[in-house]
């Protein structure tokens, strides 16, 4: 079972399928949007699809790393890439939804707004940190900065994470509604928690450097 799925995983079909279905549920928004499909208020509809799916994918590129780790099935690897860019195409979508139904595309209120209310502030700052991640996600970049410095800087993700999550909790709090919140918390809890197990596993298991007298 795990040769056959990595063996798919690898083959030259597996990546036009992931990006068909990563790119599913915006060519379903749009088609709602276009049908009147989004209820009463199809703006707010747009607003929390966009970000619901940003954070959903945020969860699917954490857990690449745990399956492909527990699970054996190394070919994972090769969709991280695809999928963290799809993480910041919703969140930018999510973004342009916010600025153009809510604030008109006038960058000023947008700017005020972000500074006087909190969640805005930190869904804000959860994207310009997913900028530099996704404007180096390339092999080119990877060379350019180096794998270490690379790597450094592609941990970002597990602050965005925290950061999107608080987003979040902030959104539903307004409607008192915190059980899809929960799901999210223990779903992104578990993956940076197998990270934290994994890292200080791995420096227990080093052997101490000796020390020069």
């Amino acid at each position: 079972m795990r040769v056959q799925l990595n063996r798919w995983l690898i083959s030259r079909w597996a990546k036009p399928v992931a990006f068909l279905l990563a790119l599913l549920p915006f060519a379903w928004l749009m088609l709602a949007a276009v049908l009147d499909w989004l209820g009463a208020n199809p703006a707010e509809a747009l607003e929390r699809s966009t970000g619901d799916w940003t954070l959903r994918m945020l969860c699917v590129v954490l857990a690449i790393t745990p399956m492909r780790t527990e699970l054996g099935v190394t070919s994972l690897a090769r969709f991280r890439r695809m999928a963290g860019l799809f993480v910041y195409f919703y969140a930018v979508l999510h973004l342009f939804a916010y600025s153009w139904f809510d604030m008109g595309f006038d960058l000023v209120d947008v700017a005020k707004d972000i500074a006087k209310r909190p969640f805005v502030l930190v869904g804000f700052t959860a994207v310009v940190l997913l900028t530099p991640l996704a404007l180096t996600s390339f092999n080119r970049a990877m060379r350019f900065l180096g794998g270490r410095r690379w790597q450094m800087l592609h941990r970002l993700v597990y602050p965005i994470a925290v950061l999107a999550l608080v987003h979040f909790f902030w959104m539903r709090a307004g409607k008192n509604n915190f059980a899809e919140v929960a799901v999210y918390a223990v779903i992104l809890g578990s993956l940076l928690g197998w990270r934290l197990q994994h890292f200080l596993g791995r420096n227990a298991a080093q052997p101490p450097k000796n020390k020069r007298g």
